[in-house]
């Protein structure tokens, strides 16, 4: 088969552009495909715009900088995109089969290797008022002109917890409606419980083990569902590329992020680098990002990008995907990396528990931002870093450092052995015990 490009990815979100760069800087003709703004969710409706609220003093001027700080960082995605080895189509893209895509147009596009990269959109409970107009998700309440007296949130994962902090900060009444015993499950239960009574302290209603049954009975202006994603498959055909998808609508995926569908690759346990372009590892299909479920954070879709791209050109890398940080854009900021206390008993690992304050650290104090704890979990006797689970004034900053360490196998004691910056934050590190 002749082949109108290398490489055919569908989706320009962070994962898909990502690549797109990646590949064209290595030399690999790209065409990559994209229906709506470049830059996906996170762009564009998600990740950046919800920050420009959180480091907005009101709800007007968050509507003002939000269209402005987009718009910049669009057009910086689109001149990456303008790379003379890239071809942006925007349609939509369909499968036709393992090599081929159809755009809307009908016009056919192959390449030896495909990554779908689509994403993920809100996923809306089914019960009784959620087709009200009141009823919003992330999309709609970013789009709101008036800013609600009465905010009702369902769900205190990430992106319920992140707008019931600003949202009650602009000076909206917020509640927060949860089905579990705690938010935000992927932090440490101690982290999260500690976060949360700070918010409660502040204003913000928390109702948790609540079952929304009927949206109807909720008192309020604007009622946010923050109930989790789901992947966007929906148009792509994949029956015609031979790929069916998970229980949970996710595309499976194996640990390079090759669809299950198709055969290992070639030369998957030698140590040399192979060259598959000249026809050494077979034409694949790859999904990456949200539609695969496996770690919904904008920076895993680049990562995993950079990753099968690397795969492509037959080049090694090292990185750790079972290391994933990630933040929480409260006030304060929480963030983690690495297996919560619970997941390591749960597991039967041995390990240590570290603690310290912010309160005790000089920088905090003269912050004015003494709320704060991080809890590092260790092999015993200060040995291997396992986890981080932090919440204070630059929570993520903090984590970002320890996710060095772990993904170096670095000890505590290797820790407590780096000269840190006084007075800095990150000194909260050296001071557990």
């Amino acid at each position: 088969m002749d082949f109108n490009s290398d490489l055919i990815i569908i989706g320009a979100g962070p994962g898909g552009y990502k690549a797109a760069v990646h590949a064209a800087k290595h030399g690999l003709k790209v065409t990559i495909f994209e229906d709506a703004h470049v830059g996906g969710t996170c762009l564009n409706v998600g990740c950046i715009p919800t920050k420009t609220y959180v480091h907005s003093a009101t709800f007007a001027e968050a509507i003002e900088r939000q269209q402005q700080v987009v718009e910049q960082l669009r057009g910086g995605v689109e001149t990456l995109l303008s790379h003379p080895n890239i071809t942006l189509i925007r349609e939509r893209a369909a499968f036709a089969d393992t090599h081929t895509i159809l755009s809307k147009t009908g016009e056919a596009f192959t390449a030896e290797h495909i990554i779908i990269a689509t994403g993920s959109s809100p996923k809306m409970l089914p019960i009784p008022g959620a087709d009200s107009p009141r009823v919003v998700d992330s999309t709609g309440l970013l789009a709101l002109k008036e800013q609600p007296k009465k905010l009702c949130i369902i769900g205190a994962g990430v992106i319920g917890m992140e707008f019931a902090s600003v949202f009650h900060r602009f000076g909206s009444e917020v509640t927060v409606i949860e089905f579990l015993k705690e938010c935000l499950p992927m932090v440490d239960s101690d982290i999260a419980k500690r976060l949360r009574k700070l918010l409660e302290k502040r204003g913000i209603t928390f109702r948790m083990k609540t079952a929304v049954q009927d949206l109807n009975e909720i008192d309020a202006d604007i009622i946010l569902m923050a109930t989790g994603r789901k992947a966007n498959t929906e148009g792509l055909n994949l029956e015609a590329a031979g790929i069916a998808l998970a229980p949970n609508g996710t595309i499976p995926v194996d640990e390079h992020f090759r669809t299950l569908s198709n055969s290992p690759l070639k030369g998957e346990n030698s140590s040399q680098e192979v060259s598959p372009l000249r026809g050494d590892l077979e034409g694949s299909v790859f999904a990456i990002g949200d539609v695969n479920g496996k770690q919904m954070l904008a920076h895993a879709a680049e990562m995993q990008g950079i990753h099968v791209v690397n795969r492509i050109l037959g080049k090694q890398d090292n990185i750790r995907f079972e290391v994933m940080p990630a933040a929480i854009f409260t006030n304060p900021e929480a963030a983690c990396v690495g297996p919560t206390e619970d997941q390591l008993k749960e597991q039967g690992t041995p390990f240590e528990c570290h603690k310290s304050f912010y309160r005790a650290n000089g920088k905090a104090l003269a912050m004015g931002e003494t709320e704060g704890m991080v809890k590092l979990c260790t092999e015993p006797d200060e040995g291997r870093i396992l986890s981080a689970h932090v919440f204070g004034a630059h929570a993520a900053d903090i984590v970002q450092e320890v996710t060095a360490y772990i993904t170096l196998g670095a000890t505590l004691r290797q820790l407590r052995d780096t000269v840190h910056i006084h007075p800095t934050l990150s000194e909260v590190l050296i001071e557990v015990n």
